[in-house]
């Protein structure tokens, strides 16, 4: 057992050496790019950490465009890995300065991008373990069980409280996500600072790349 999990971290360690690079933009359906590479994609409340722990996955600054403006991510962002992957950040939720039309507008794209990409292996939803789950996090999860997209729960910024808080949290998020369809059983703690979780993530994401040419 130790041996596999030597081999599936190695695995995500080597996906991750050569740098990622940013593909591009999307703000309509019909410009998403060939459904040719398996995808996984990082959803989330507005400033739960998405472009933070992308930037920390990827060992680069400024890869994904952090900000302390919530809501700031507007349209899936493409990332490609090694062309045997491509990460997609998509808009946070759950708050905004915005219109409300460019709410509605970016909440619709992401919705029809989940319920319908064909390519999408696994949704990494990402949940700010000082906060634990939200209506708008059980809203998402209940689309994706209905689409039956896998998705799993990554508790971010888990070195901002105390170990027995995290406990707290972890629990109560297992016990949420335990009668849920599409929901991945485990779930990671993780911490862009103090890089947490981050070599676990990157095997969860190696496994469902293309293998190695």
């Amino acid at each position: 057992m130790e041996r596999h999990d030597d081999d599936r971290l190695e695995a995500g360690r080597l996906l991750f050496a050569r740098p990622v690079t940013f593909m591009l933009s999307v703000v309509a359906m019909d410009k998403l790019p060939p459904p040719d590479l398996p995808e996984v994609c990082f959803a989330g409340r507005s400033n739960v950490g998405k472009s933070s722990l992308i930037n920390a996955l990827t060992n680069q600054n400024k890869l994904a465009k952090a900000s302390n403006t919530p809501g700031r991510t507007r349209e899936l962002n493409y990332f490609n890995v090694s062309d045997r992957l491509r990460i997609v950040d998509l808009p946070g939720y759950g708050y905004a300065r915005a219109s409300k039309v460019d709410i509605a507008k970016w909440t619709r794209l992401t919705r029809t991008f989940l319920a319908g990409r064909a390519p999408l292996r696994r949704v990494f939803v990402l949940i700010d373990s000082r906060h634990g789950l939200k209506d708008t996090d059980l809203e998402l999860m209940s689309m994706l069980d209905e689409t039956a997209v896998t998705y799993q729960i990554i508790l971010t910024k888990i070195d901002k409280i105390k170990k027995a808080e995290a406990d707290k949290v972890l629990a109560k998020t297992q016990k949420a996500i335990a009668r849920r369809p599409a929901a991945f059983a485990d779930i990671i703690l993780s911490s862009s600072e103090k890089k947490t979780g981050l070599d676990e993530i990157r095997a969860q994401i190696a496994s469902l790349a293309l293998p190695a040419e």
